[in-house]
């Protein structure tokens, strides 16, 4: 449609309009995978802009460099300004890193305002050359539309390649719950970095074309309403899709054209109109189109199951001497336990007894004060979430957490996108975990719509699909009726005799000493009891700080 519009019916001026609008689709591409993919709210993507766009206004009118040289340095600068400032910025979270962000942007506008000698300062730098390929000066009008429609389209296919394939995945689940997708493998800080470094190239590149259209560089390429553009264009078009980017950027980028008949009063109506399409399509506008024309039921892969992490000879964890203070108390107190593969233990305890602290230290969440963590002879204690998910240590949580965007099979087959090579051999590896489980028919279903025993049987398959050696469940049983709660010990059995060790924390008395082998009971971050499951009842110790002197 866009292609018919330039050829057919756009004057002039119209193809200008369009060519802008390509710019802004470029550079908002970019921001979708940092904000839609990534879920960080990065200010310092204009900034990205503005670095681009002066990278080729310098060299470009100071020292006569073609767009052959200058565009590569153009998405080289910002590229190398996202790492050196991503590294300390997004250790940062929610509205501290939108903060942050904004205050480099103020920053380098600073920089370019008052440094006259090589930005031109307040003024700018005229007199930037246009496009020039292979000798041939790229003239405005449809050949320049068609130059930069070209970029969008080469960016918007790399972009929809990468968001689809394991590196999009990966960042969605980083989105969704960073705390989850450390423990099942994946690297967060990488993920993160790379996604704001790749955004910045797409900006870099938007704004040397910019450069090349308006054939001027001044500092309003770095102000802050640029970046309110680019913003407003991810949100209207749909957050996280290369085709909300281009829709949003048309739509934006014409409407005040659109309404300008209307002189002075045609910024109201153009507000409006946004207003309306975020409360009428508050997934954006190609949000708006799958409800319209939803697509078609995808073919489910064919079942496979994953290769298991195998530890030979000796337990396949073993925690000596846990500790773990926070300010002034002491949550975790010289607690000591083996796990054998095949078996489940039980992790009991009164409410503030360091139960779900133990298992936060097992897989990396918290750092221990001393102690050591030993899986295959290797000591994993403060290592980051990912290394000891890789080790071969799973885990579920005590609040129930999955993307809420995705299926049920793409949420399972998470788990396995740090190891397997291509998101197919990953969803095959998921509807295995799926089907050992018996939740095969849930693969296609949202998992925004599960209840809450079925989130929990989903969130257990996300953790069996890494074909664990350890797997810590946290209170797996609560809010489960008794049938689903036999049907979930049932499971458990079978994944410990498949030689899975499982660790289980929970307060069901009635679901847990049953099911577990060896029980170890803490108070006050210290160990109680730590013996078979028959003496739990009749423990002194026990009884009295945990179970009461009633219990049955």
């Amino acid at each position: 449609m866009l292609a018919a519009y330039a050829l057919l019916y756009a004057s002039p001026y119209g193809l200008r309009v369009l060519t802008v609008a390509g710019v802004y689709a470029l550079a908002a591409i970019g921001f979708q995978i940092v904000f839609g993919l990534g879920g960080a709210l990065s200010l310092a993507h204009g900034a990205f802009f503005g670095v681009g766009a002066y990278a080729t206004g310098i060299l470009g009118s100071q020292l006569g460099w073609t767009f052959a040289a200058t565009f590569p340095l153009s998405i080289l600068a910002p590229f190398l300004l996202a790492l050196l400032v991503g590294l300390p910025v997004l250790r940062l979270e929610s509205h501290y890193f939108a903060l942050a962000t904004l205050g480099i942007a103020q920053v380098v506008l600073l920089l370019a305002v008052n440094s006259p000698g090589l930005t031109g300062g307040a003024n700018g730098l005229p007199g930037v050359p246009g496009v020039l390929l292979f000798g041939w000066a790229v003239p405005r009008g449809l050949p320049l539309a068609a130059v930069v429609w070209g970029f969008v389209a080469a960016g918007g296919a790399l972009a929809w390649s990468l968001a689809r394939g394991r590196w999009g995945r990966a960042l969605t689940l980083v989105r969704d719950d960073p705390l989850a997708a450390g423990t099942l493998g994946l690297d967060v800080g990488r993920l993160r970095l790379g996604a704001f470094a790749l955004s910045a190239v797409y900006a870099g590149a938007a704004g040397a074309l910019s450069v090349h259209t308006q054939r001027v560089v001044s500092p309003e390429v770095l102000e802050f309403p640029v970046m309110v553009s680019v913003l407003a264009i991810a949100v209207v078009g749909g957050r996280g899709r290369v085709a909300g980017a281009v829709l949003g950027a048309v739509l934006l980028v014409h409407l005040p054209e659109w309404f300008r008949f209307l002189e002075r009063s045609y910024l109201i109506v153009y507000g409006a109109a946004l207003l309306a399409t975020i409360v009428l399509a508050p997934e954006g506008l190609t949000g708006l189109l799958d409800r319209l024309f939803p697509p078609r039921k995808r073919v489910l892969p064919v079942a496979k199951a994953p290769p298991a992490v195998a530890i030979e000879g000796g337990p396949v964890l073993l925690v000596e001497g846990l500790r773990k203070s926070f300010g002034g108390v002491r949550a975790v107190d010289e607690v000591s336990l083996t796990l054998e593969a095949g078996t489940i233990t039980g992790l009991i305890g009164p409410n503030g007894s360091g139960k779900t602290t133990v298992i936060n230290l097992i897989s990396g969440l918290e750092r221990p004060d001393a102690g050591r963590i030993l899986v295959a002879g290797r000591d994993l204690a403060g290592k980051r979430p990912d290394r000891i998910a890789r080790a071969g240590i799973a885990r579920t949580f005590q609040a129930v957490s999955l993307p809420e965007g995705a299926t049920v099979l793409e949420a399972v087959a998470a788990a396995r996108l740090e190891r397997d090579r291509g998101v197919a051999a990953a969803e095959a590896h998921a509807l295995w975990a799926l089907e050992r489980l018996g939740a095969a028919d849930l693969a296609l279903r949202p998992c925004a719509d599960l209840p809450a025993a079925l989130r929990r049987r989903v969130e257990l398959a996300r953790a069996l699909a890494r074909q664990p050696a350890v797997l810590l469940l946290d209170e797996p049983a609560a809010g489960l009726t008794d049938a689903e709660k036999a049907e979930l010990a049932g499971h458990l059995r079978a994944i410990a005799a498949a030689g899975t060790a499982l660790l289980v924390v929970e307060h069901d008395m009635g679901f847990l000493l049953p099911l577990a082998g060896h029980v170890l009971c803490l108070d006050q971050g210290r160990t109680l009891y730590d013996g078979p499951p028959a003496g739990v009842r009749s423990d002194a110790a026990v009884v009295a700080a945990y179970l009461g002197e009633d219990a049955p």
